[in-house]
């Protein structure tokens, strides 16, 4: 295919689509994905291997947010059934990364519901860093706590914070349909301050809103332009007591599409499978890894992803390896010009701005995210689903880890 020959030349040249060449990935067949799994794949090596990064949640505090994003199961007026506390203790927040460490990951993302964090909460956060990184050598922490004000970004990063996630989520045009308390700009703004005090920035999506393929193009080619260094990519789970609730729009090939079309548009980034990946892809979660660099191990923010054994087992049996705390995540050219402070990659694929034409708090993989999970162990004899069935049987609120006296699952 043409098409798919042209998009790997302009990947392994860390050279922007068109968007038209975007819309065309979106719009192929089911009967070509394994051809577009492929041709993605070759970009996807090209940068990082056979590399899969892990990376661990901590919900620091959950639940009651006065924010309204529409696919939050701890929006203001949410209904789900979701374990609902205040701040993690530094050294609860340190047992439960822990866990997630011990099972391989190499990067902690704390996460706590709200608007934004106040002063006091960057204090906070900045003794629960601590904590972390005295009990785990090389460990990665990435902060997700909300909309930053002045200064706050730069007291994160001499707390010892490497990321701070802030995910845009959709395209501007549509973000008013989705959250009203505050804007798409906020979020840009957001990112961008993570960005000036040399944090290394984490922003991305949630596919399965409703949105059009046009969105979806619109909100990957801004996140381009942006830079971030790492793209999570979440599919919704529409949660029970939330206005999304009946938006049952993916199937395991529209998955593996977005994703590909993600890995297109920037090359050379951390492209993060997140929340939805055990309710959408399924089955299919295998061939996602061509396509994507990184997932979370185990649970998400307030459900339940499948058992983090099965995460390992998954990668192995795929022909990955899970990448070590001395392997460098990023291509050198960009991880050389993160050295120099995010968003300093003049010469780097995603956010190229020669070439660029390129949170909230969810039960999903990332602040930000999409409520999102599957249970522990998925019935054997699950039925094939069809665009718009809903599958809530995937679905299971989070009862263990962070916030109960229950295991964690890593």
């Amino acid at each position: 295919m043409d098409l798919l020959n042209t998009l790997v030349d302009k990947g392994l040249r860390r050279e922007l689509p068109t968007r038209e060449e975007a819309l065309a990935v979106l719009a192929t067949s089911d009967d070509d994905v394994l051809d577009v799994v492929a041709a993605a794949g070759r970009v996807r090596r090209q940068w990082f291997g056979r590399r899969v990064k892990l990376n661990y949640l901590v919900n620091l505090k959950s639940g009651l947010c006065p924010e309204d994003c529409s696919y939050c199961s701890q929006r203001l007026g949410s209904t789900a059934g979701i374990l609902k506390y205040t701040w993690l203790k530094p050294e609860e927040a340190s047992q439960a990364a822990a866990a997630g460490l011990a099972g391989g990951a190499k990067r902690v993302c704390l996460v706590a519901s709200g608007r934004g964090p106040t002063d006091r909460d960057v204090d906070r956060v900045a003794g629960t860093i601590k904590a972390i990184k005295d009990q785990n050598e090389g460990v990665e922490v990435c902060a997700c706590l909300g909309l930053l004000s002045d200064g706050q970004a730069e007291r994160l990063r001499e707390a010892g914070a490497d990321a701070y996630n802030h995910n845009l989520n959709t395209s501007e045009g549509t973000y008013g349909e989705i959250t009203t308390t505050h804007t798409y700009a906020d979020r840009v703004d957001t990112v961008q301050k993570a960005h000036a005090a040399g944090l290394s920035a984490c922003s991305g999506l949630i596919a399965g809103m409703g949105e059009s393929d046009e969105d979806l193009v619109d909100v990957v080619f801004s996140l381009r332009e942006l830079d971030p260094d790492s793209v999570p990519v979440n599919f919704l789970i529409p949660v029970e007591g939330t206005p999304l609730a009946k938006e049952w729009n993916l199937t395991p090939q529209r998955c593996l599409r977005i994703l590909a079309m993600v890995r297109f548009v920037c090359p050379d980034v951390e492209v993060r499978i997140a929340g939805g990946r055990e309710v959408h892809l399924r089955t299919m979660q295998p061939l996602a890894l061509h396509l994507a660099n990184s997932i979370f191990l185990g649970d998400y923010l307030t459900t339940e992803g499948q058992a983090g054994k099965a995460d390992l087992e998954m990668i192995a049996d795929a022909g990955f390896e899970v990448e070590g705390a001395e392997q460098v995540t990023l291509p050198e050219h960009r991880a050389t010009a993160a050295a120099g402070g995010c968003g300093s990659h003049e010469d780097s694929g995603c956010g190229s701005h020669g070439d660029a034409g390129c949170g909230s708090h969810t039960g999903g993989g990332v602040c930000g995210s999409a409520p999102a999970s599957a249970p522990a162990s998925t019935p054997a004899a699950a039925p094939v689903a069809a665009v718009g069935e809903a599958r809530t049987d995937l679905v299971a609120v989070r009862r263990r880890g962070a916030g109960t006296d229950l295991a964690p699952n890593a």
